[in-house]
């Protein structure tokens, strides 16, 4: 058997918002394994769907670069043990660094590459950590490249990046001020909601199957009839798409709409249609929880 220690619970309760003896118990039944141990209490109704740990495990920058034609764009991770070091000129270099190594690799640019120890990334983070004595990691990038029309947004000085891309986007549409807007906000929506997926399409088959079989483990002992929670079930999903689809969200502009009523608001002020294609949303630390 596993052995349960008080970090695991702590971390499963920052994850979930489940009681400490709830998440000891989840993790016990669940042998260690989180993932399981948070189906396990939501099941039990004890952990929301779209709660996410609240804690970060280390400090760092989210560092950021987009082409003048919006045609590309890189986020990056950068991780160091103090916010003071985070403020230095010397760590933040070393993110202009990273961003033109991503940059020069261009396609050959991947995790592979990224965690080779005898890579260029590796080697300047190296140097970096002989010259500021802390521990540095670079976890994660992304980066768009020829696909669509890329906009990015920094929020916290820096703690998080949203990377967003269009499609759809004529030179035309966007050079102008109302599309820069629209993207800002979408942009804005997705560091405050952080959503999962761009649209219904995204969500598989296997994630939607998880989700009805936590609905219907809720209602086992409910004695309503079948075709009832066939309807709650569905109910219930309808809410977790609100929740972790982008274009199904309440907007924080305006609740009332949801995004997929702003990007049609935005399509008749335009005179053409576009769309989310893709995103990431990094947040510093979230990559060591």
């Amino acid at each position: 058997m596993a052995m349960i220690t008080a970090d695991m619970v702590k971390k499963l309760r920052d994850q979930t918002g489940a009681g400490m003896m709830e998440c000891k118990t989840a993790l016990t039944e669940a042998s260690g394994d989180f993932e399981e141990a948070n189906t396990i209490l939501r099941k039990r109704g004890l952990a929301s769907a779209a709660k996410k740990a609240g804690r970060t495990a280390s400090e760092g920058l989210i560092g950021h670069r987009l082409a003048a034609d919006h045609a590309s764009g890189v986020l990056v991770e950068v991780n160091c043990e103090s916010d003071f070091v985070a403020r230095t000129p010397d760590f933040q270099q070393l993110v202009q660094n990273v961003l033109s190594e991503i940059e020069r690799a261009d396609g050959a640019a991947n995790d592979v590459w990224l965690k080779d120890p005898n890579g260029p990334v590796r080697k300047l983070v190296a140097a970096a950590i002989a010259k500021l004595g802390e521990n540095m990691a670079v976890p994660r990038f992304v980066r768009y490249a020829g696909q669509g029309y890329v906009g990015q947004y920094i929020h916290l000085g820096g703690k998080i990046g949203v990377q967003v891309e269009f499609g759809g986007v004529t030179p035309a549409l966007g050079a102008r001020d109302e599309f820069a807007t629209l993207v800002k906000e979408i942009a804005m929506q997705i560091a405050a909601s952080s959503p999962t997926y761009a649209s219904r399409d995204a969500v598989t088959a296997e994630v939607l199957d998880n989700e009805r079989a936590i609905y219907r483990a809720q209602m086992e002992n409910s004695g309503k009839p079948a075709h009832v929670i066939d309807k709650i079930v569905e109910g219930k999903l309808g809410a977790f798409y609100s929740q972790v689809v982008l274009v199904d969200q309440a907007s924080i502009r305006d609740p009332k709409m949801t995004v997929k009523d702003v990007l049609a608001a935005a399509a008749k002020t335009l005179g053409a249609a576009v769309v989310v294609t893709r995103f990431a949303r990094l947040k510093v630390g979230e990559a060591a929880q």
